[in-house]
């Protein structure tokens, strides 16, 4: 276990510091950075996270560590045990990988055939803007490298929950915040050209008003995603 992976690292040549020093540093710099080191196993699965020494390294005070820390826990990437200190989760186990992706194939499909039928919202320009905008490269690395496609599949999946228009559904699933957790598992070149794939087939399904084919991609996409990441993690 990497308990205080800053010891030893807090100097001014430290690429962290660095990128934080390329702008007034904000909260949201520190939280980026800190969910980096998390998403890039640099923080593994339950490991302690020295606040001090994170601090020190980051160039930065406790303040804004704390409050990174804070919306961290939020993401549920992170948890305050008494006594001992903040850590990083551990990573999803099988009944809840299993668990997380039966919910989403309850919400999603019926969510994607909603958006179909609601049309006059823009939900086929908003998808197809979405996947113009996502970068070509399919061969990224390391957290920095995979950010883009993570956000991109979190967003495009939220922009079909808006559209369907059940606001309950939309704050159910963005509690869940499974692209984070998903994530930790690890991706490869593949799974980002399967991913956009996908997207891009949701995409047709949804923009041509066809309810039950909008049904039959989020479904066909869940199930496929589901099986890539279940050979990672079991």
């Amino acid at each position: 276990m990497l308990e205080e992976p800053a010891a030893g690292l807090a100097h001014e040549t430290d690429p962290l510091q660095a990128k934080l020093s390329r702008r007034a540093v904000l909260a949201d710099d520190v939280y980026e950075v800190i969910k980096g080191l998390i998403m890039d196993m640099e923080f593994p699965p339950s490991a302690r996270i020295n606040v001090d020494a994170l601090a020190r390294r980051l160039g930065v005070s406790i303040t804004p560590i704390r409050e990174a820390l804070s919306r961290l826990e939020s993401d549920g990437l992170v948890e305050k045990q008494p006594l001992k200190g903040i850590f990083t989760t551990p990573l999803l186990s099988e009944q809840e990988f299993e668990d997380m992706y039966e919910l989403r194939l309850y919400l999603e499909p019926a969510a994607a055939g909603r958006a179909a039928q609601r049309l006059s919202t823009g939900i086929g320009q908003r998808l197809r803007t979405l996947l113009d905008e996502l970068p070509a490269e399919t061969s990224l690395t390391g957290y920095d490298g995979f950010r883009a496609l993570m956000l991109h599949d979190a967003v495009f999946h939220q922009a079909i929950h808006v559209a369907s228009g059940n606001q309950m559904v939309t704050q159910a699933l963005a509690r869940l915040h499974c692209h984070l957790h998903l994530f930790r598992f690890g991706y490869e070149s593949a799974t980002g050209e399967a991913t956009v794939k996908e997207h891009r087939a949701l995409y047709q399904a949804i923009a041509s008003g066809d309810t039950d084919a909008a049904v039959n991609a989020m479904t066909v996409h869940l199930e496929s995603a589901r099986d890539r990441l279940r050979s990672r993690h079991h």
